[in-house]
């Protein structure tokens, strides 16, 4: 039986735990997930209304978070929209649809609060099936004014971007010290970091950029 609801205090440790997991070695030897779950909590742009777990009978094995972001037009007007990550799903429970329908409830949630749009980055092959598209057919760019790969968006109230060029800003609280992080990661229980090839396809995606 699958239940979505609201992150408490007191799953902050297994969700974490759950976060490093799936993400250890994913991107980078190691990861900064976790870590920065922890200081997103405390944040100002932090969302509580949009921090939720997935539970398979009971046990706590997806988490999905938002964060506010914003764009601003061509006239210098903002927007105040929303992105999430990290998302995850227990390894054990990965690639049987589970992120999918938890995204899925999130967005409804988050278009129930009035959020006009949602900004991500991730390989577009795991989010194309959601809903998300590049930012390039939206007109949303990076700073330098160009259009990152990995940049996807999916308007959550038709129309809501249409007929203006943007540029895209997160929430500083994504600048992640990766060696602040990896401090904290040592403090926990000894996971093995490698090399892997998952690393390479990263690294390739985050340094794409589309004409």
């Amino acid at each position: 039986m699958i239940v979505i609801r609201k992150e408490l205090e007191t799953d902050y440790e297994t969700v974490e735990a759950l976060i490093r997991r799936a993400f250890y070695n994913l991107y980078i030897p190691g990861c900064v997930e976790h870590y920065l779950a922890r200081r997103m909590r405390n944040h100002e742009d932090f969302i509580r209304e949009l921090d939720f777990v997935m539970e398979l009978e009971g046990e706590i094995i997806g988490n999905i978070m938002y964060t506010k972001s914003r764009l601003t037009d061509e006239n210098g007007r903002e927007k105040e929209i929303v992105t999430f990550g990290p998302v995850c799903i227990d390894p054990e429970h990965q690639r049987k649809g589970y992120g999918k329908k938890l995204i899925g409830y999130s967005l409804e949630q988050a278009k129930a609060l009035g959020y006009e749009a949602v900004v991500i980055f991730g390989s577009p092959v795991n989010y194309v099936g959601s809903g998300f598209v590049s930012c390039r057919k939206y007109s949303i760019c990076g700073e330098g004014g160009k259009y990152p790969a990995a940049m996807l968006v999916r308007e959550l109230a038709p129309g809501a971007l249409s007929g203006h060029r943007w540029l895209y800003q997160d929430s500083p609280v994504m600048a992640v010290d990766e060696q602040e992080a990896r401090k904290y990661d040592d403090r926990l229980e000894k996971m093995e970091r490698k090399h892997l090839p998952s690393q390479e396809e990263f690294y390739i995606m985050s340094r794409s950029f589309l004409e």
